[in-house]
């Protein structure tokens, strides 16, 4: 077999497989409703009348969602774990989490510097 129809089949494999996960979406209901995320498509100037790539999209976004509260979470942790150092009470009463918008801010900085370099990647790969 050589080269260009291992390419053609390995196309024809992901082609398969982003068909199977399109139609995937038709039976998925996703956390951010198709409303919300057509309304912001529309005001972004974007209109899709097919409902898979709404649903893409609002995979998307609750993946960024969820990854950013996760980060948030950790910055949380680490600022409450420095503050009972320095206090050096070892019996803090109140084991709570408190997360703040300094929390917040740190991780969508950290989220927003990865997408960038994300992106600078693919231009340089697209620029060569």
């Amino acid at each position: 077999m050589n080269h260009n129809q291992q390419s053609s089949d390995g196309r024809h494999d992901d082609d398969t497989v982003l068909s199977d996960f399109l139609a995937s979406l038709m039976d998925y209901t996703p956390t951010i409703p198709d409303q919300l995320v057509e309304h912001y498509l529309a005001k972004s100037g974007f209109q899709c009348p097919d409902v898979r790539l709404i649903r893409l999209v609002a995979v998307a976004t609750q993946k960024f969602i969820a990854e950013v509260a996760t980060d948030a979470l950790q910055q949380c942790k680490a600022r409450q774990a420095a503050v009972v150092k320095d206090k050096r009470d070892k019996q803090q009463k109140d084991k709570r989490l408190i997360l703040t918008m300094e929390d917040l801010s740190k991780a969508l900085r950290e989220e927003f510097v990865e997408q960038l370099q994300a992106i600078s990647v693919v231009s340089c790969d697209i620029a060569l």
